[in-house]
């Protein structure tokens, strides 16, 4: 079953274990579904009956007389079993378990959670779960998370959408996101993923016309081959940006106390992603500088770099990753671009690559450079390193501002890179306000382009092929 619009466009919600009492989960997922903004049907169910955030509570889900899409479940594990039971009953789609003590503890919590699931499966109730925050889904204005609005951002709406099995690493992914400007479609967390997984989410995201970027975080994928297959149709469609767990014997110990998942041999799992087209990162912040890239600016037509500088100390840096890099090199120059930089450039510049314009460099300066190496056919990225810190770039940012914001090419992408303070970081949160990515330091940069310009390559390769193979 791959349409599962209920769990992102629910007619009406249900809390189960809705609570009176801030810092109760059952309360602060009941507020966080009302801050979002739903405007659908919610109904509070508390075994008291009370009143609870201005609204009437029921003491069971049968007692709601409307029909019912999607039931949340704040309660003790002990209680889901005859939870999802009434849930059934009522005719519910689709079940979120927040609550832990399931498979993550064995024993018991396993018990516990194979009744459920058996429940759940003989009344045809999807589920996300158990053990997870569940979902957010900014298209219906609504959110399952229990961290109140006060202690957590939330990104604005965008064409990103996160499937995670750790909660805690997908809403630190969010918050980044709300930093960094970036917008979401929908965020799943599904914890123990007892019921919905990354297939089933996959196959719903691969025509989700709000998704152009998928982005994973997995501990374990026992299904690898049919994971690969899938990955690798959605990936011509769209990219799929993956951090993977457990890859070391200690993380999969790891791996599997958290979340119960069982995780694989490392060099097979890196060998069929590599294959299917999906990009690997190493942390969040490498997810981060991926995805804004991605979401940003064209795919690169090749695999060479021009920089461009008032400081060229961190160009040299950069220059050394770029060495390092798998799928990069550095422009060389064509002898016109050179003539025509010399024509309108101080001679105390230094004209290769990178191009030097020194301390002195204005915004002026940058404007006309990046135009010329923008028409320069050995130049398939632009990479300007620009230290806003400086007085002649620092005077004259408007202009910079202005010249950037008009930049456009839907073949050659920027990625700029600048390090420093609040000036700095207030000049880069312009600059991707208006769609051009600007990463916190060269190897961040290097490393980032370098796995955008891999996958590239994977949608190159992949046109190539007959369409039999």
């Amino acid at each position: 079953m791959t349409d599962l619009d209920f769990l992102f466009n629910p007619r009406s919600i249900a809390v189960l274990g809705a609570s009176s009492k801030p810092g109760k989960i059952g309360y602060e997922v009941l507020k966080s579904i009302i801050d979002a903004g739903y405007e659908q049907k919610i109904y509070p169910i508390n075994i008291k009956g009370e009143e609870i955030l201005g609204m009437k509570s029921y003491r069971s889900i049968l007692d709601v007389q409307d029909d019912m899409d999607l039931a949340v479940f704040a309660l003790p594990a002990k209680y889901a079993p005859k939870a999802m039971d009434e849930c059934g009953q009522k005719g519910v789609s689709g079940v979120v378990i927040i609550s832990g003590g399931f498979k993550e503890l064995n024993g018991e919590g396993a018990e516990l959670e194979r009744r459920t699931m058996e429940t759940a499966k003989r009344y045809g109730i999807r589920v996300i779960g158990p053990n997870c925050v569940g979902i957010l889904g900014l298209d219906a204005k609504f959110d399952t998370f229990f961290q109140p609005n006060y202690a957590m951002s939330r990104p604005k709406k965008g064409n990103i959408s996160v499937l995670t099995q750790s909660g805690t690493f997908g809403l630190s992914l969010l918050e980044c996101f709300a930093m960094e400007g970036l917008g979401v479609s929908k965020f799943v967390s599904y914890g123990n993923k007892a019921d919905v997984d990354e297939l089933d989410m996959l196959r719903y995201l691969e025509n989700d016309e709000d998704t152009k970027i998928i982005v994973l975080y997995v501990e374990g994928l026992p299904y690898g081959r049919e994971f690969t297959e899938l990955a690798k149709n959605i990936g011509k469609k769209k990219p799929i940006v993956m951090l993977k767990a457990g890859r070391t014997k200690s993380g999969a110990a790891a791996a599997k106390s958290h979340t119960g998942s069982l995780a694989g041999n490392d060099a097979v799992f890196i060998g069929a992603m590599r294959q299917s087209g999906v990009i690997l990162v190493d942390d969040i912040d490498e997810v981060v500088d991926v995805v804004k890239i991605l979401s940003m600016q064209p795919l690169p037509s090749g695999n060479k770099v021009a920089m461009v500088t008032n400081g060229v100390g961190p160009c040299v840096v950069a220059t050394d990753e770029i060495e390092y890099a798998k799928n990069l090199k550095l422009s060389e120059l064509d002898k016109e671009t050179v003539v025509k930089l010399k024509e309108h450039l101080p001679d105390f510049c230094v004209f290769s690559n990178p191009l030097d314009l020194t301390g002195s460099a204005t915004a002026e300066w940058f404007g006309y450079s990046i135009e010329i190496l923008k028409q320069d056919e050995n130049v398939n990225t632009i990479m300007p390193f620009f230290v806003f810190q400086d007085g002649p770039l620092s005077q004259s940012m408007k202009e910079l501002h202005d010249f950037m914001n008009k930049f456009n090419d839907e073949k050659k992408p920027m990625v700029c890179v600048a390090t420093g303070g609040e000036f700095t970081k207030k000049q880069a949160a312009r600059l991707q306000k208006n769609g051009i990515p600007c990463l916190f330091t060269p190897k961040r940069a290097v490393q980032a382009l370098d796995k955008v310009v891999l996958y590239a390559n994977f949608l190159r390769q992949r046109a190539n092929l007959s369409p039999s193979t």
